[in-house]
């Protein structure tokens, strides 16, 4: 089982949230109970991840799975690849670790469509954690931009007075810098094709080899930068933070957050001559 610990460790709350759905919608405290039960199990899960020595013994990304995916043609190709590293295993760690605390923070504060509420925190919970583990960059993409869907809802339909003029800003800013980040894949993806490189899909690792031109690079890094710091969210681009947080229910508010992505697409660039070495790592570890 070790082997599919990662994808049963991502995608048991997407088995938690179906069974919500199943149950009935007029009992409140068997859905947050079945909610907090599958968000327990996924910890439970977690643990040996924690418990593994390799991870202090050695580096590199660990306990990788790869299956083909997706291709068009020779002009498209994605794959589910991934994998954990000694940054993301605690990222990891500790959404599996605060997700049933965020739950049990909603058992008197959310009473009204707690089945639509409970189903919605289960899958970004499946969000959240495939973005950590994802070495695949479109995959990482997807996980990235699927956070925005129950995190709209839950302050949209959930939050306070003024919760749907807080989940409209909150949503166009952060799809806005996911587009930045968009193109920044998809132009490294097709550089590295044009290249002759032998590359499987957008595989992080694989575009480490990737030379571009310095120029270049510090234009890719800015459009990255610039997502993450829209998503984190960091000055000038943070505006949309007090009214999300001030709206959200108090489990939203809670797990708002993004310097993952930040610190893992900006550090693995220490030593590699590419596109995210241009002020990389010293951004990385000043916002730690």
């Amino acid at each position: 089982m070790s082997e599919h610990l990662l994808s049963l460790m991502t995608f048991f709350p997407i088995l938690g949230m179906l069974i919500v759905m199943m149950l009935p919608k007029n009992n409140g405290g068997l859905l947050k109970g079945a909610a907090l039960v599958f968000s327990l199990i996924t910890f439970v899960i977690s643990i040996p991840l924690a418990l593994d020595p390799v991870f202090k013994t050695s580096g590199g990304m660990h306990y990788t799975e790869f299956a083909e995916w997706i291709s068009v043609g020779n002009y498209f190709h994605m794959n589910y690849s991934v994998g954990i590293d000694g940054i993301s295993l605690w990222l990891v760690m500790l959404t599996t670790f605060i997700m049933p605390i965020a739950i049990l923070s909603t058992w008197q504060a959310v009473n009204t469509n707690v089945k639509g509420y409970m189903a919605l925190i289960l899958l970004l919970e499946t969000a959240m954690l495939g973005a950590f583990i994802s070495l695949d960059l479109f995959l990482f993409y997807i996980f990235w931009e699927l956070m925005l869907i129950p995190m709209y809802f839950m302050i949209g339909i959930w939050g306070g007075a003024n919760r749907i003029y807080a989940a409209v800003k909150f949503f166009i800013y952060t799809a806005v810098g996911s587009l930045l980040m968009l193109v920044a894949i998809m132009f490294i993806y097709y550089a590295a094709v044009k290249s002759g490189m032998n590359i499987s899909g957008f595989n992080i690792t694989d575009f480490y080899q990737l030379s571009l031109d310095p120029e270049l690079q510090k234009w890719l890094f800015l459009a990255f930068a610039l997502s993450f710091a829209i998503k984190v969210p960091m000055f000038p681009v943070h505006t949309w933070l007090p009214d999300a947080h001030t709206e959200a229910p108090t489990a939203g508010s809670v797990i708002l957050a993004a310097e993952y992505g930040w610190c893992q697409r900006c550090s693995a660039a220490n030593d590699q001559p590419w596109y995210l070495y241009w002020g990389a790592v010293p951004h990385c570890w000043l916002y730690i």
